[in-house]
């Protein structure tokens, strides 16, 4: 099935411009939407998907916009528990991964399970439960080796060199990092996931509802965001 065929002559007419206008939608689509992103409606916008990825959408302010007053609401997706879930090689917590898959197991195993045959139901449940934890363990461990990012890919180019410095630093005085207590890991990882998403470089999120809703917009968005990543660099 081939891919649907992006029209610009939507864009060019809904906006009163010519079909030869520059910069041409299909052509440079994101210098396009830089300009015109805040004068055209969803139903429109949302065709753009099919010739920009949301990687390349970051560098739209509005966008990044839209995404930051996105995260700020908390949304279901990118909270830590469902998030953990969905993006586990970002994860870099200790505990045992497949803990909560394995009680329920067991709690089925406990409940259904030859209707009550204590012994045999115990030790079903335990088995269960064993299995459970060893099967999303290994998942984990699948998904981390096939999904793992690298270390710099959502790092901004500015601020690179700095890092560098900083690693360079470290290697210098030989002393280990401070191991982050479960609290601090939990928030790095939430932060973490917020920026990836603000760069669009998570995968499974839907990001058209988030960059082509005109509601997200704010009067002094750009305040906001020069603001949070102050913030970011601070950290």
């Amino acid at each position: 099935m081939s891919a649907p065929v992006f029209d610009k002559a939507a864009s060019l007419k809904y906006l009163g411009l010519p079909l030869d206008f520059e910069p041409s939608p299909d052509k440079h689509p994101i210098e396009f939407l830089t300009r015109y992103i805040a004068q055209l409606p969803p139903h429109i916008l949302i065709h753009y998907n099919t010739v920009t990825t949301p990687k390349q959408r970051t560098t739209i302010p509005a966008i990044r916009n839209r995404r930051l007053q996105y995260t700020l609401q908390n949304p279901p997706e990118l909270r830590f528990e469902s998030a953990r879930n969905t993006w586990p090689e970002l994860w870099q917590g200790r505990e045992r991964r497949g803990k909560e898959e394995g009680e329920d197991e067991r709690a089925w195993a406990q409940r259904n399970f030859l209707q009550g045959t204590q012994q045999h139901v115990g030790k079903l449940a335990n088995l269960l439960a064993e299995y459970e934890e060893e099967r999303e363990a290994e998942r984990i461990r699948e998904l981390r080796r096939s999904r793992a990012p690298a270390q710099d890919e959502f790092v901004p180019e500015e601020d690179s060199d700095s890092d560098e410095e900083d690693e360079e630093d470290e290697r210098a005085t030989h002393e280990p990092p401070e191991e982050e207590s479960p609290a601090q890991a939990k928030a790095s990882f939430e932060r973490l996931l917020r920026e990836r998403f603000i760069y669009g470089l998570l995968d499974n999120i839907d990001y058209d509802k988030v960059d082509w809703d005109e509601t997200l917009g704010v009067e002094h968005d750009r305040e906001a965001e020069e603001r949070w990543f102050e913030e970011s660099d601070e950290d």
